[in-house]
Parts: structure tokens; C-alpha cells; sequence
């Protein structure tokens, strides 16, 4: 009788009976009408036994019951908010599952309450970095889901095993030895050619090769035959050129078969004229294209995918600072000229030149090659240096922890039954 007249909760006909994943509640209806919108709201405006079927798993009409096949767990929030209108999260659920289950029930993760909203958007916004960054990673790295692409290919098995020695080096000894042999040549090629731009290595005439030539000719060789190799082995050729450390395989390929080719035209016609001088730019230019094979690390190297992935993921970021920077350059800049230019010893005779003494002010280089000479002058590159050190600062924090986040997602743990007592 005592608890009856303290919880006293209104006429039976009044109450809703709602069945959640096997328990019971009791609600009134003006407490579910407080939000008339979502999935019980509308439930208990229906008129017949049809559009109640629409809405819940199933219903008694005998005992005015609906049955939800849903999470209890996650009903008590839903109750509680429509009781007090105040919506909380359960940490020690998936957010993912925990936002699926309240749009199903018709309520926004944005009605959560602030002490749980921004620690719930975080942790969403990690979990779907994570998987964004996990399958852009495995477009990269050899995943053992790829293998069933070979199923009902010619020659399965082989081209398999050839995908897995080439690809991934942990797979066998030989598959280590290969990724071993493919750095060494990608370091030996890299050394050649900075030898090679010393004057005291340059060969006399162009008939007249040196053994660096003959190395580069060698390297060149190898990374062929592992380009070729590698397209024969994927199991989508097609989508072979899709993937960016394939691009950059080709870029480090190509510009020698297209100079050779270049030369040797160069060869056959010996007169002096405007295509050949403008055939030999393009050779150097092609020449230059030979720094991409230092990105061929990136194939062997954790620390330089971790750099590509970081600037893929950190766009935005990237896109800020330098909308920033050059936003003070142009700021700065016309400013040291307008107090520099009255200066006969000041070599910031012009805005283009100053905008050369903004970019190395901003970035905190400081060459020395050009500075100011007035007073006026060096208070505008005191404020020029504060500004960069700050423009440059705040989009780097967040770069630097996408950048951490990569290599935990991608560092390899040992599982708790495999460590050591």
C-alpha cells in the first residue's frame, strides 16, 4: 500500500507496455507523447494493427503489448531521455552500434547531453579515421583478404606465391630476401646518381660511358623486371596503376627508356637545330624526374607511408597552412617594401623580392641574404617571424597526431596470450 501511493503511475488504460529485448517496461503515454517524432511516439498514435506492425518486431492486442527485437541496454538511455529529457551515451559501447541503435528509435546523436557529445563524436570520428586509414593502408600493403581475387585466374597458384614474395616481405624468407635485394638497388641507384652529378665523375664526351652509367643501366634493369613482374602477379591488372606506389614505380621508369629514345633521335640527325636544343631540355627535365625513386622507399618503409597517409588524411590541414602562410606573405611583404624602399642600402627593392624575405621570415629559415635596414623595417619582420611561428604551429599539432595515430593503428601488438610471463 506505502509503495503503491509513493510510485503511484496513473490508470492502467494509461500505460504503454513495451518489450525490449526481453524486458518489460511500463511507460505513460504523456511520457512517450513528449517526443511524438520518434519511433514509440509514432507507435502510439497508430489506428490499426497494420501501421503498429511497421513500427515494432510484433504486438499483443490482448495485452496491449509491443516487442522490440533491440538492445535493452541502449532502451534504458532512450527511456531515461524520454523521461527526463536529458540523453546520455554508455561508454562501454561501441559508438558505432550505439548511434545505429538510437536512429533506430528516431533519436539524434546530437540530442546527446554535452558531457557526453563531445567525447562520443571524438571517439566516432577516431574509430571511422581508423577504418578510413586501415583499408587506404591495405591498398598499399599486401591484406590476406587480396588473395581471393586470384580464385578462377590462370595460373592461380603461381601468380600467387609471385604476389606474396613481391609484396609482402614478411611472408617467407625469400619474400624478405627480395624486399632486402630491391632496397640496396634502390640505394645504390639513388648514390649513382648524385655521384654522377659531380664534375670530377662526369664522362668527357657522350660516346664515352662510365661505370656509373653501367650501374644505372643495371638498377634500371632490376626495377624493370620487378614493375613487369609485379603487373603479371596482381591479381586486378587492370587496377594495377590505381594503386600510388605503382604511379610512382612508372615515374621512376620511364623517364630513362623516354631519354634514351631521346638520344638516340639525337644521334641520327646531326644538324644543330630548335627541336634538337628543345629535344635536350626535355631530356633534362626528364633526367631531373629520376629524384622519384627515392620514393620507392615507401614500398619498404613504415615511416614513408606513414608521411603519405598523414598528408592524405590531413588535406584540409595542409590546404590551411597554406592558405595561411600565403595570406602573410602578401600581408608582410608589401609592408617591408613600403618601409624599405626609401633605403638605398636595402636590397628589398621591389614586392617580389620582399615576398622571397617573407617566406623565409615566416618559416623561421632566415638565410640572411636579404633583411631589413630601418627600424621601422625590422619591427615589421619581428611581427613577420611571431606570425609564422604561430600560423605555422597550430595546423602542425594536428598533422603530427594523425601521424601518431597511423603508426599505433599500424605498429604490431603481441596478443596477451602470446607474451611472456
Amino acid at each position: 500500500m506505502y509503495g503503491q501511493v509513493l510510485h503511484h503511475q496513473g490508470r492502467e488504460e494509461d500505460l504503454i507496455n513495451l518489450n525490449v529485448g526481453g524486458i518489460q517496461h511500463k511507460v505513460e503515454r504523456c511520457v512517450l507523447l513528449r517526443f511524438p517524432n520518434t519511433r514509440v511516439g509514432q507507435l502510439i498514435q497508430c489506428c490499426s494493427d497494420a501501421a503498429i506492425l511497421e513500427l515494432c518486431d510484433d504486438y499483443s492486442p490482448t495485452e496491449r503489448e509491443y516487442y522490440f527485437d533491440r538492445s535493452p541496454q541502449v532502451f534504458h538511455c532512450v527511456l531515461n531521455f524520454y523521461r527526463t529529457g536529458h540523453f546520455h551515451a554508455l561508454e562501454e559501447l561501441c559508438v558505432f552500434y550505439f548511434s545505429q541503435e538510437i536512429e533506430y528509435w528516431g533519436i539524434c546523436e546530437l540530442d546527446l547531453e554535452v558531457c557526453c557529445l563531445d567525447w562520443f563524436l571524438e571517439r566516432k570520428q577516431n574509430a571511422f579515421d581508423g577504418s578510413s586509414s586501415g583499408a587506404s593502408s591495405g591498398e598499399i600493403s599486401v591484406v590476406s583478404s587480396d588473395l581471393w581475387k586470384f580464385e578462377g585466374t590462370w595460373c592461380s597458384d603461381v601468380r600467387k606465391l609471385m604476389w606474396q614474395t613481391l609484396e609482402d616481405p614478411s611472408h617467407s624468407k625469400c619474400s624478405k630476401g627480395v624486399a632486402v635485394v630491391s632496397v640496396l638497388v634502390i640505394l645504390t641507384s639513388i648514390v649513382a646518381m648524385c655521384v654522377h652529378s659531380m664534375p670530377e665523375f662526369r664522362h668527357a664526351t657522350d660516346s664515352e660511358y662510365s661505370v656509373l652509367d653501367s650501374l644505372e643501366l643495371i638498377c634500371i634493369i632490376f626495377f624493370s623486371v620487378e614493375f613487369a613482374l609485379r603487373v603479371v602477379a596482381s591479381p586486378r591488372p587492370w587496377k594495377f596503376l590505381a594503386n600510388p606506389l605503382n604511379m610512382i614505380d612508372i615515374a621512376s621508369i620511364l623517364p630513362f627508356y623516354v631519354t634514351l629514345a631521346f638520344e638516340s633521335l639525337d644521334k641520327e640527325d646531326g644538324e644543330e637545330n630548335q627541336s634538337l636544343v628543345n629535344m635536350g631540355k626535355v631530356v633534362q627535365v626528364l633526367r631531373l624526374m629520376r629524384a622519384f625513386r627515392v620514393l620507392k622507399l615507401a614500398r619498404h618503409s613504415e615511416g614513408v607511408r606513414a608521411f603519405g597517409e598523414t598528408l592524405k588524411n590531413c588535406q584540409s590541414e595542409v590546404g590551411l597552412l597554406i592558405l595561411f602562410i600565403t595570406v602573410g606573405i602578401s600581408f608582410f611583404s608589401t609592408f617591408i617594401y613600403y618601409t624599405e624602399k626609401e633605403e638605398a642600402l636595402s636590397k628589398l627593392s621591389s614586392i617580389p623580392v620582399c615576398w622571397w624575405w617573407a617566406i623565409i621570415s615566416m618559416t623561421t629559415v632566415g638565410y640572411g641574404d636579404v633583411y631589413p635596414q630601418t627600424a621601422a623595417g625590422r619591427i615589421v619582420a619581428t611581427l613577420c617571424i611571431l606570425c609564422g611561428l604561430l600560423v605555422v604551429s597550430l595546423p602542425i599539432t594536428i598533422i603530427m597526431n594523425t601521424f601518431s595515430k597511423y603508426f599505433e593503428r599500424n605498429t604490431p601488438r603481441r596478443c596477451l596470450s602470446e607474451a611472456k610471463p
